[in-house]
């Protein structure tokens, strides 16, 4: 698997961001998240992983896998959204609330 460094590009103009900005995010220094954009380095996976989970992509975009750009999984942190954390873990534990949860977004749409 080769990194396409120009999906980076992409995502990130996307997301509307400069550089300085993707650098900060990811916790890097720009001059680091640069020669990522550039193809001067490759990432490792975990990298690429980091990448993809706060662009909101997958490592299957980034390594070329795949033309879909959208994330299949969303991680939710208990001490960064205790509310939809509980609210994901009921819906998981408890069939019926689920199903009532699930009938009254239906109805709303």
């Amino acid at each position: 698997m080769e990194f396409q460094f120009k999906r980076l590009v992409e995502l990130r103009e996307k997301i509307g961001i400069n550089k300085a900005e993707a650098a900060r995010r990811l916790n890097m220094s720009a001059m680091g998240y640069g020669r990522y954009e550039k193809g001067e380095r490759e990432p490792s996976y975990q990298t690429v992983s980091f990448i993809a989970k706060n662009f909101g992509t997958t490592t299957e975009f980034l390594y070329g896998l795949s033309d879909d750009s959208k994330a299949k999984t969303i991680t939710v942190s208990l001490s960064e959204n205790p509310e939809l954390f509980l609210l994901i873990e009921r819906f998981q534990n408890n069939k019926s609330f689920a199903q009532k949860l699930l009938d009254y977004l239906n109805d709303s749409n």
